[in-house]
Order: structure tokens, then sequence, then C-alpha cells
């Protein structure tokens, strides 16, 4: 009787494994689920979880190196109009403000009053971003402005070329603004003063820097002395550009 224990006993294993082996398998869904959840939860958790702000670069600091659509700049942080701009790195857009004529930042503890008049003002608007899908101001100028514009044509006492657009137009109410000689080296578009005098007629000056665009922003009412206006714009960009672009 013994030997005839002995004998069955490992078929009696045998089977036990057999059963046994398909209900662990059950529990491999439960397993990977669970696994999954506290990988999830913990992902949340980082993201979720306070951490302390970066530290406020100082007002008074040197330049910050920053970059826009692979394009290299030097910014005073003084001039950089949002806070949350305020820092060394990539960036989307950089809104800037500079003093008229030094080219300096505005002192922060100095704040500007309110614009009644273009003499008031003492600050060109700067905007840098990158340049999307318009083309660059003179081919511009060249292809996409003659559709829009009226058939008239003055010149301004100060030597430059008049054209305005016509009203049904996306740049109703603007006139583009330019030197004849040579459109590439200064050309403006611009509003109209209102007749009222509750609006100030103000100037784009736009330029192109590898994949960057440069917006000026100044009051029309300086087209009087439009060459030092260009030198002095060309003076700015030259400042904030990055060492690599000053030198090609």
């Amino acid at each position: 009787m013994a030997m005839t224990h002995t004998h069955h006993a490992p078929h009696q294993h045998a089977r036990k494994r057999r059963v046994g082996h398909p209900r662990g398998m059950l529990w491999l869904p439960v397993v990977i689920f669970v696994a999954g959840v506290i990988a999830a939860g913990s992902w949340v958790t980082y993201i979720l979880w306070p951490r302390w702000p970066a530290a406020d670069i100082a007002i008074d600091a040197p330049t910050l190196p920053i970059t826009v659509n692979g394009v290299n700049f030097n910014i005073p942080p003084t001039a950089i109009r949002n806070k949350v701009q305020r820092k060394p790195g990539t960036q989307e857009r950089i809104d800037l403000v500079f003093m008229w004529p030094s080219l300096t930042p505005p002192d922060p503890a100095i704040k500007a009053g309110p614009a009644s008049s273009p003499q008031a003002i003492d600050r060109v608007f700067v905007t840098i971003a990158a340049f999307g899908n318009t083309l660059p101001p003179l081919e511009r100028f060249n292809t996409i402005y003659p559709r829009y514009l009226e058939q008239s044509i003055a010149t301004t006492p100060d030597a430059l070329t008049l054209r305005p657009f016509r009203n049904d137009t996306p740049y109703q109410g603007e006139d583009i603004i330019y030197s004849d000689r040579n459109p590439g080296r200064f050309m403006v578009r611009c509003t109209r003063d209102s007749a009222t005098g509750s609006a100030i007629g103000m100037c784009l000056y736009e330029r192109r820097i590898e994949q960057a665009d440069i917006t000026a922003r100044f009051p029309r009412a300086w087209l009087s002395e439009w060459q030092t206006v260009s030198e002095g714009l060309d003076k700015l960009i030259r400042q904030i550009v990055g060492a690599q672009l000053r030198a090609s």
C-alpha cells in the first residue's frame, strides 16, 4: 500500500500545478492595471506638486541672452515690458520699450503719463516675434500692398512718398509712407490722426532679422524728422541683436 501511495503522488502534484497555473494568470491583468494607476497617480502628483517660483531677474541686471525663433538678442531687463518675459532663454515673443531719442530703457521708478499729444510720447515700443508665414516687409510692399492702395500718390514736405489704402481693405484708415529713393531703407505703415484729436496716428516700422521680425511703433508726427528716426531705429536694432548678427 505504501508503494501505491508513492507511485501516485507525483501525478497529484502535477495536477495541482496544472490547476494552479491558470488561476495565477488571472491576476496578471489586475497587477498591470494597478501598476498603471500608480504610475499615472505619481505623474499627476509630480505635475501638481507646488514648487518654489524661480527668482526674479533684477531690474538692473546686465543684458539677458534671449532667443526668438533661433535668433539671439541681448535685451536689457528694464526694457522688457512684461515681467513674465524678463528671463533668459528661448521665448516666442518679447515686448520692449525704449526712451526716445536716447534709446535707453526707461527708469522703472518713473511711470509714463497719458499720451495726450505726439509730443508727449517719448518712447518707442518694440516687439520681437517669429515671422510665421508672412512675407518680408519689402516683398509685401512690392506684391501685397499694391492690391489695396488708392491710385493717388502724394509727396510729403519731408521728401517721403505717401499712398493711402482703400477703405474696403484690411488696411483701411492707414497709409504706406516710404523713401522713394530706397523703400527698403525706410518704409512705414501708419494710422492717421483722428479729426477730433482723440487718437494719435502711429507708425509701424518692420525689419526681418533671419527668422525673427522686429516691429517698432512710434507716433506719426515723428516723420517730420524721418531720417533721424531711421538712423535711431537702425542703431537700436544693432544694440539688441546678438553679437554674431552684428558682425554679419
